[in-house]
């Protein structure tokens, strides 16, 4: 089972390369995160007409997230659950295979908290502090887990191409480190950490030829229950999404690139 997070940066606005992706990559589970649409504007008949089934939680012109599968869903969840909160930045569902057993998969957007400190960084903690608690009582069903998506959190030196520069951003400080390590204290698995040992990125900001001079950042993850990590065989970062002319020309492509990981 091949379960795939993606930033699209505005479902609308890259619909024909984000379309190109699924047909190539062919995940069985994908979500995405800033759809920037509400849940009626969402295409969900092309995602649908290539097998997936769709739920969205989404927002006007902010934020919003998707799960697609092309199994059938239960138990799905739409927001962490005990955190009151005005932005869609949060989707769940239980995965059921018909030839295995079912996969847990949870999809976020975490806050970006800039600038930092201030308002929008302790709704970033806040948030991730509610997360965390959520996210120890899945540990306590013993199901197969994956939360994956857009952290906005970048967990080592290694993990940006200019450490020293960023010691003050809301994706780097320390408070914020030490916030998403709580997270994989509680027993999770950092997926591509483990898999893809040698420095690498997901974003690559649109500004200041950042692409051009490989100036990225890696803040999407993929966080494994125990359970899941039994059944890891492989994943990685689509890197190749982000070339200018990947997919298709007439629409830039996002400032992300997907991510995922295979379950035997």
């Amino acid at each position: 089972m091949k379960i795939a997070s993606f930033n699209v940066n505005s479902i609308k606005a890259r619909l024909p390369r984000i379309l190109h992706w699924f047909d190539e990559a062919k995940p069985d589970v994908c979500v995405l995160q800033e759809i920037k649409c509400i849940d009626e504007n969402f295409p969900a008949g092309e995602f649908e007409d290539r097998g997936y089934n769709v739920e969205v939680f989404g927002q006007k012109t902010y934020n919003g997230v998707a799960l697609l599968s092309k199994h059938p869903v239960e138990d799905v969840i739409r927001g962490v659950p005990g955190f009151e909160d005005e932005q869609s930045r949060y989707i769940e569902a239980v995965i059921l295979p018909e030839d295995t057993d079912p996969v847990r998969v949870g999809g976020l957007y975490l806050p970006n908290g800039n600038p930092a400190p201030g308002p929008k960084y302790d709704y970033k903690l806040a948030w991730m502090e509610a997360f965390t608690a959520h996210a120890e009582n899945l540990l306590a069903l013993e199901e197969a887990t994956v939360l994956c998506g857009d952290y906005n959190v970048i967990p080592e030196p290694q993990g940006v191409y200019a450490a020293d520069k960023w010691r003050d951003d809301a994706l780097f400080r320390l408070e914020t480190r030490q916030a998403f390590r709580r997270i994989l204290n509680l027993g999770y698995f950092e997926a591509l950490h483990h898999l893809k040992p040698e420095p690498f990125y997901t974003f690559w900001d649109y500004q200041g030829g950042a692409w051009d001079q490989d100036k990225g950042l890696r803040i999407d993850h993929l966080l494994l229950s125990p359970q899941a990590v039994d059944r890891l065989v492989g994943g990685d970062a689509d890197r190749a999404v982000r070339e200018p002319n990947s997919g298709s020309k007439e629409t830039k492509p996002s400032d992300h690139v997907p991510v995922w990981v295979e379950l035997d």
